[in-house]
């Protein structure tokens, strides 16, 4: 004897039936399909996409802002590129100057080096010529002293200094000439 837990129900073999659908378990899934959609859309889909949509419109912004620092990147690079080649002609120009203000110190050092040893080949000069004139002085006195000792011996008598002088200065002018 076989025991079935379930009575046997008719089976339809018309319509929906032939195809062993049953009407009123299809109506049933289908209200519960229902009421899972309806659940699922206001506590899932939504929020969900809500998230959804802000993550896009996060992306989107950083999309944006990468776009936007990329120009400000390219627009500083240039600016950079542009402060340097000032910068750079900028200490090209101070170099100039300093070697031209070198060259200029350098100038005037040796002017005032020129200026000064002139300075001292004329006072050299001037004390040359000083002592030139005490040495022919002293030269002229002792020339005369000699001459004055010679034409004693040679006269045999002291002349006096003013006739002794007279006859020193005819020989002296004798031998000028």
């Amino acid at each position: 004897m076989t025991y079935t837990l379930f009575a046997e129900a008719e089976v339809q073999t018309t319509g929906i039936g032939a195809l062993g659908i049953s009407a009123s378990a299809f109506i049933i899934q289908f209200i519960s399909f229902l009421i899972v959609f309806i659940l699922l859309r206001r506590f899932a889909f939504k929020p969900i996409g809500k998230l959804l949509e802000e993550r896009r419109k996060t992306i989107d912004a950083g999309v944006k802002m990468g776009l936007e620092m990329e120009k400000a990147k390219a627009k500083l690079d240039t600016e950079v590129a542009k402060k340097m080649r000032e910068a750079r002609i900028e200490v090209d120009n101070i170099i100039a100057n300093a070697h031209k203000d070198a060259r200029d110190i350098v100038r005037e050092a040796e002017k005032s080096a020129s200026r000064k040893a002139e300075a001292m080949l004329a006072d050299a000069e001037v004390r040359i010529e000083a002592e030139t004139e005490l040495a022919k002085s002293a030269l002229e006195k002792d020339i005369i002293g000699l001459i004055s000792e010679a034409t004693e011996a040679i006269v045999g008598e002291k002349v006096d200094m003013a006739k002794d002088g007279e006859i020193i200065n005819k020989i002296l002018k004798r031998r000028a000439k």
